[in-house]
């Protein structure tokens, strides 16, 4: 089976990527909803934060996502610990899923991955998209799309590997600067591209 990843940053517009990909008859695996997943309640993964991070679980039962973000946002130990639980989950859900995906006679997956890169599972994966944005756009869209200041901004930008650092290991690059005509036409063609390996 042959599995490539897709990932961009904050606010590059990775989301509409994926919905363009799926719409040309991919099969995406997405690692935020694996993520969600793995937490949701009665999980050993839930319990295991409610252990690690006393007072993140909301009074439904749920994971209270703002809560914990604030614990580990800048901080590199919660952040380790958290991701100590969830990333061998997330992993695990994804392998089952990948599994899934063979039984049905699927050839290629898409494993959509903010992170991707980050991780260093773009060694692994046969070939990386990454959707590309200059960071003033990226840093604009961030604000216009969260109600953030230009330092909250920066904030959130400076805590992830700069797209132009990331495009050093992508395979194929979706500049999602201008209209959706043009991205969708480059995502056709890294589509292709996927389509045409093995």
């Amino acid at each position: 089976m042959h599995v490539f990843g897709l990932t961009g940053g904050i606010a590059s517009g990775k989301s509409t990527v994926t919905r363009m990909l799926r719409e040309l008859g991919a099969e995406v695996i997405d690692a935020d909803v694996l993520a969600r997943q793995v937490v949701e309640p009665g999980t050993p993964g839930l319990a295991s934060i409610a252990e690690r991070f006393p007072g993140v679980i909301g009074p439904d039962g749920r994971l209270d996502r703002a809560k914990l973000a604030a614990r580990v946002f800048g901080n590199e130990v919660e952040r380790g610990a958290l991701n100590a639980i969830t990333h061998p989950r997330v992993r695990e859900a994804f392998l089952e899923k990948l599994q899934l995906l063979q039984e049905r006679g699927v050839a290629r997956a898409v494993y959509d991955v903010p992170l991707l890169i980050e991780a260093g599972m773009h060694q692994w994966l046969e070939g990386v998209a990454l959707v590309w944005v200059p960071r003033e756009v990226q840093k604009a869209r961030l604000m216009a799309r969260d109600g953030l200041d230009e330092a909250a901004a920066e904030a959130r930008l400076v805590s992830q590997l700069p797209l132009d650092d990331k495009r050093t290991h992508a395979t194929w690059v979706i500049d999602n600067s201008g209209d959706l005509a043009a991205t969708r036409a480059q995502v056709e063609t890294v589509w292709r591209a996927m389509l045409a390996r093995g």
